[in-house]
């Protein structure tokens, strides 16, 4: 397959297709000057699979002009593993370096600089925060660890409970579009895929530093320490705790949006001559005052989640047949107090879910492109104290005298074919996802799509797609019918289908993308209610039909270390754009919850300055608009305020340690991204990493 010299310095092998069904390619690396990418507008994906030792910075400069070999992996865009250059559908790739010197505190704050991506934070650090891709809502995406799904059947809310550290992470991957054959029925609009440094599968990524150690503090209370050591055998080990007394406090004085949470991540890998074995596991844990999280009534409220995640799967590494067999669980508590430490004013709320799965995805080369089939199984089980059906068998609630009254359990089953075709400089990617789900007695449905892109030019790729997604009703959607909540359990499954169209320009010193989208639903799942019946109408969970969601994307990139050589103080600067339209509004007496709250516009902005021999500063400024309208705690229906908020760090690099402070938030801006539960003014922060 023929794939474009992006660059004089740069030696390249291409890949072919013989009759023997073998593929071989190898893409070999000259150094390059990248600058650090924005993270706001990597939606490119130029930073796909540069595997380097961030963690160690070298002395010539603070960022050394980022000379890095670059070497091309597989981005997870398709069922069968395809270079970013392959890839006939648009991946943004946030790479190491992007994550490590952004100035944030959790994945939830990374994503915030992504156009497309809508981060409605709820609390800081982390705390709870809703993610939408595209005008979706918290429910649409799937969340994925190291390609296998972590998704919480019992509600959207706990998607990003994860136990993995940024010090953890060599990648995340943002697929922008429907995802169903891909990564499965949860991926409706989109998924997110979280790839760790011994998860990553690229078989060229440079060893990291053998222990990495992190301590921070700042405003309110906020202290952040954590580890992470590389054993010996391709194993490590991480752990951090976290906390903060927030930023209010309820009616009565008490602190309501406190944080306390630590995690812990094991993984390891074994590579023979034939086969590669991968396995973690992972448990995460936090308690959180949740104010006014889901009810401007009551502004005391508290949860507490726990959650473990094991996994291992294997692929072989010699044949022409590769065959990928993975088997997981994901278990998780969740106690919500509607008044916290008062269960006899109202009772605790608890849910208890176990996910089991398996699957196996199979790809192989031939004359006539490369195929992938692939076919899953996931049990979700869920026992609650108030949410499913009831029990003929009430199991005890651990260290309560209560039981579990009800619950749920479902199983789906899917199967994947896909055909990829590489020819001189024309990719297609088409392949189809047939499911059966349990629950829903819909039968087997099939769900279609097509990729294409084509190299107008070495440098600039045009690219179109049509794909086809589903997504069954989460457990709360069916059942919550508590604290002014009425549930139907008999919701249909979401539909979509998705058309995108763009063009991307990829440049030494400039790049650029421009993509149009369009998103048809059909029986969309909302929580309405009806204003003219009062302040105390109750939501209401329906299919609310069919809405259509058209918008835009624009991105620029420059990078002065190759446009102006001369100087070096700026080194990025970019810009990116998006714009969305639903063609269904709020209807007159009918206020709508997430469905509707889509952003309107958003911008992101980042500038990149090397201020003098090994001190950065690194800004991200964001503005965005959101259509629909809350509750505030008046009790009044008031319309989402656009608004703006810069974020900066400024770090000293030194070969094994960089000490930083940055500010969240520094416009001082006051704001809500989801109903009435108010965000932090300024925030401030030092910390320290070394790494030996």
């Amino acid at each position: 397959m023929y794939k474009p010299t992006f660059n004089k310095r740069r030696v390249l092998k291409f890949t072919h297709f013989t009759r023997k069904g073998y593929a071989l390619f190898a893409c070999l690396g000259k150094e390059v000057i990248i600058g650090t990418l924005s993270v706001a507008t990597l939606q490119h994906a130029t930073a796909a699979g540069i595997s380097v030792d961030t963690d160690k910075v070298t002395t010539d400069s603070a960022l050394n002009k980022r000379q890095v070999e670059l070497e091309e992996v597989s981005v997870t865009g398709t069922r069968a593993p395809l270079t970013e250059s392959q890839q006939a559908r648009m991946v943004t790739v946030l790479s190491r370096q992007d994550i490590q010197a952004a100035p944030v505190q959790s994945v939830n704050d990374l994503l915030k600089q992504l156009v497309a991506v809508d981060v409605r934070q709820r609390g800081p650090i982390g705390a709870q925060t809703d993610i939408g891709i595209r005008g979706s809502n918290y429910e649409q995406i799937a969340v994925l660890l190291n390609g296998i799904n972590i998704c919480d059947p019992q509600t959207g809310h706990n998607s990003f409970e994860f136990p993995v550290d940024l010090s953890d992470i060599e990648r995340i991957e943002v697929l922008e579009s429907p995802a169903g054959r891909v990564y499965g029925t949860s991926s409706l609009l989109g998924a997110i895929n979280i790839v760790t440094k011994n998860g990553n599968p690229s078989a060229t990524a440079k060893k990291t530093s053998p222990l990495n150690i992190r301590l921070e503090g700042g405003s309110y209370g906020y202290l952040n320490v954590g580890a992470r050591v590389a054993a010996p055998f391709s194993q490590s080990l991480s752990a951090s705790y976290t906390r903060s007394d927030g930023y209010s406090r309820s009616k009565e004085g008490r602190l309501n949006a406190d944080y306390r949470g630590w995690k812990a991540f094991y993984e390891g890998s074994h590579t023979s001559a034939v086969m590669k074995v991968h396995w973690y596991a992972g448990i995460s844990a936090k308690d959180f005052g949740s104010n006014t999280f889901y009810g401007a009534k009551w502004d005391d409220q508290f949860e507490h989640i726990l959650k473990t995640y094991t996994a291992l799967y294997a692929e072989n590494t010699k044949g022409a047949f590769h065959i990928r067999p993975t088997v997981y669980w994901n278990h998780s508590h969740d106690r919500f107090e509607l008044f916290r430490d008062a269960p006899d004013k109202y009772p605790f709320n608890y849910h208890r879910t176990d996910v089991y799965g398996m699957s196996v995805n199979s790809w192989f080369d031939w004359w006539g492109g490369r195929t992938a089939v692939g076919a899953e199984m996931r049990n979700e089980e869920l026992v609650s104290s108030n949410l499913g059906e009831p029990l003929d068998n009430p199991k005890p609630i651990c260290g309560t005298d209560r039981k579990y009254a009800y619950g749920l359990n479902r199983s789906n089953i899917s199967f994947t074919l896909e055909h990829n075709i590489l020819l001189k400089r024309f990719t297609l990617s088409a392949g189809l996802t047939a499911v059966h789900n349990d629950w829903a007695g819909i039968g087997l449905r099939v769900y279609p799509g097509v990729d294409a892109s084509y190299w107008l030019a070495d440098r600039l790729k045009a690219y179109a797609s049509f794909n086809t997604s589903l997504r069954m009703p989460s457990v709360t959607e069916l059942y919550y019918s508590v604290g002014g909540h009425k549930a139907d359990k008999h919701l249909k499954p979401e539909e979509v289908s998705a058309w995108e169209a763009g063009l991307e320009h990829q440049g030494s010193s400039v790049t650029a993308k421009w993509s149009i989208f369009y998103n048809r639903h059909r029986n969309l799942i909302a929580w309405i209610r009806h204003t003219d019946e009062g302040e105390d109408a109750p939501w209401q969970s329906v299919n609310f039909g069919h809405i259509s969601n058209i918008g835009t994307e624009a991105s620029v990139t420059l990078r002065f270390s190759k446009l102006l050589p001369a100087q070096s103080v700026l080194q990025t600067l970019s810009v990116a754009y998006c714009y969305q339209h639903q063609k269904k509004h709020e209807q007159e007496n009918i206020q709508s919850m997430n469905t509707l709250e889509y952003l309107r516009h958003k911008l992101a902005c980042h500038l990149l300055l090397n201020i003098v021999r090994n001190v950065t500063l690194d800004a991200h400024y964001r503005w965005q608009d959101r259509n629909g309208t809350y509750t505030n705690t008046e009790g009044k229906v008031v319309k989402y305020a656009s608004y703006g908020v810069l974020d900066a760090r400024l770090a000293w690099y030194q070969p094994h340690f960089n000490i930083y402070v940055e500010g969240n938030n520094l416009l001082n801006k006051e704001y809500v991204d989801h109903g009435s539960v108010p965000q932090p003014g300024i925030w401030a922060i030092a910390g320290i990493k070394i790494n030996l």
